[in-house]
């Protein structure tokens, strides 16, 4: 398993597009300098009524698959 972290600072207008079905993945830049690929829907959870703010936690297995994504600032 490795573990990445990575912050967004998105306004919900930013964050619209997340929830087209053409939107299907978001490149974001991890703390140590990877560039990691997720699913779209993986980020909708986290979308408030400002957009999506905050620090993130991504573990994915040995397989690259996502065991878990939280917020954790």
């Amino acid at each position: 398993m490795q573990t990445l972290y990575f912050r967004l600072a998105l306004s919900y207008e930013r964050c619209e597009p997340l929830y087209l079905t053409s939107t299907q993945t978001v490149i974001v830049l991890a703390d140590n300098g990877k560039r990691v690929q997720l699913p779209a829907k993986n980020l909708r959870p986290f979308i408030q009524h400002n957009g999506i703010h905050g620090r993130f936690r991504l573990i994915i297995t040995d397989t690259n698959k996502i065991s878990r994504l939280e917020k954790i600032v």
